[in-house]
């Protein structure tokens, strides 16, 4: 029987730096005295000092958890929230806002640099966020039949049943009980605490993602700024005797709700968007407003979920763009079309490609709802659809705006990208390391003029980015 490795733990070491994604770094020092490998530590702040446990050593690095902070850091600020420490929705409460930008600002800047090889562009201030709370427009809560509980004698958790809230990082089957969360306006926690009070007064069995048994699963709750709410219960089998009185006492006690819908998962993931969300009350939908149009927001539909900061993400992007009504804009990943919509005002034609066609629905009743008859929506893979049959058909783009997902552009848009040779490329990303990657192989025909961070998620590591390409034989 293999013999279980000793725990490893670092006596009082000085955090010295920020990395990236979240994790903060400190120079471990050598028996002779020499500087030694990096080490990365998370849930703690530059000039803060702790024992740490590493849980990976490398040769040149190692990654470590914080077992007991010895010395705090005077940049240290006491978190807002009571699930702080447990919950990891918002790691950087003990950061203060204007830490938290300065580090991301390095971030993006790093990574454009020294992944991207980037140098000779204008590197623009992160756009921060007038709002660090009730800033999410959508929050998704999980029920379990096993809550994460902290002994705080000696750290470990202990199942309890009825829990609603977050998933545990790293413990896929245990949820913490959440009481009050910060990140959407006060009403998430009026239907989360309702729909908890209820199921454990009526008994109802909450979910096992282990055992695939108990009947309540998820609720998703869409907050617009419009004031319009949209929530949906997420269940685990068909059981109207149950069901309707839950909606009916949800109805009873938000009156806010304007659409209420549930859906029945029988699958052992928790992904709806092979199902089909039933309306209990109201139209289905909700309606986000942004800038000077309004935008149907289905139960699987995607859309930015700080809708302040999308608007000045997607002003940031129109000013990148410059159109002056005579260009061409071809949107790739245009999702509901939430970005072509927002600069239509200046574009002499519009064409949308998106791969969902559930996405491109929601996309073409924007259009129609916001009266844009210079727009078209095609679903498919754009790698497929952009062919010279297609550019003869619909022109070629003068401006490409492109907002991939975590994971960057796939290599083949890339070559797709540098074959079309459109003037300008607007890149937004929500992953600045992919990013950086993208934009490094573009460079084989693009200049990066400027790049601009916005931050559309307080209190997290997350960073959204801009970047403006042009082509270099236009100059």
């Amino acid at each position: 029987m293999r013999k279980k490795p000793e725990k490893k733990v670092l006596q009082d070491v000085l955090i010295t730096g920020y990395a990236a994604e979240g994790k903060a770094l400190a120079r471990l020092i050598t028996d002779e005295g020499e500087p030694g490998k990096v080490l990365f530590v998370e849930s703690v702040v530059p000039g803060d000092r702790a024992d740490v446990w590493v849980t990976k050593n490398k040769k040149d690095w190692a990654e470590g958890r914080p077992l007991k902070i010895t010395q705090f850091s005077k940049d240290r600020v006491v978190p807002f929230c009571k699930h702080f420490g447990v919950c990891g929705g918002c790691k950087w409460q003990m950061l203060p806002y204007h830490k938290q930008l300065e580090y991301k600002q390095q971030e993006a800047e790093q990574n454009i640099r020294r992944i991207g090889r980037q140098e000779n562009f204008l590197m623009l201030p992160i756009a921060a966020a007038p709002h660090t709370t009730a800033y999410r427009n959508k929050l998704e809560f999980t029920a379990s039949n096993k809550e994460y509980i902290v002994d705080l004698t000696n750290h470990q958790e202990a199942p309890k049943a009825g829990a609603l809230g977050f998933h545990v990082p790293r413990i896929f089957d245990k949820t913490i009980d959440i009481y009050e969360c910060h990140l959407m306006h006060d009403v998430n926690n009026q239907i989360r605490n309702t729909v908890r009070d209820y199921a454990i007064k009526q008994d109802i069995a909450f979910y096992d993602i282990r055992e695939h048994t108990g009947w309540l699963r998820n609720i998703i709750i869409r907050f617009c700024s419009t004031g319009e709410l949209m929530v949906n219960v997420v269940i685990n089998y068909d059981d109207p005797s149950t069901l309707i009185p839950l909606l009916e006492h949800l109805l009873k006690n938000i009156p806010q709700i304007s659409t209420l819908l549930y859906t029945i998962n029988t699958k052992w993931n928790d992904s709806i968007f092979d199902l089909k969300p039933v309306v209990f009350f109201g139209k289905g939908y909700v309606l986000e407003r942004l800038g000077n149009f309004q935008f149907i927001i289905s139960p699987k539909s995607f859309f930015q979920t700080n809708t302040v900061q999308a608007e000045k993400l997607y002003s940031i992007a129109a000013e990148f763009a410059a159109l002056t009504g005579r260009e061409t804009l071809y949107d790739l990943y245009c999702g509901t079309g939430s970005i072509g919509i927002y600069m239509s005002e200046k574009a002499r034609k519009i064409i949308g490609v998106e791969i969902i066609e559930e996405a491109i629905e929601d996309a073409q009743k924007n259009a129609a709802l916001n009266k844009i008859n210079h727009i078209e929506f095609f679903a498919g893979d754009v790698i497929k659809i952009c062919n010279n049959e297609f550019f003869s058909k619909h022109g070629k783009p003068d401006v490409i705006v492109t907002d991939p997902p975590r994971a960057g552009m796939h290599e083949k848009l890339v070559v797709k990208l540098l074959e079309i040779e459109a003037p300008k490329i607007v890149y937004i990303s929500c992953n600045t390391a992919t990013q950086a990657r993208d934009i490094a192989l573009l460079a084989e025909k693009y200049r990066l003029e400027k790049l601009q961070p916005v931050d559309m998620f307080p209190h997290t590591h997350h960073i959204e980015s801009v970047a403006l390409l042009t082509l270099k034989i236009h100059q």
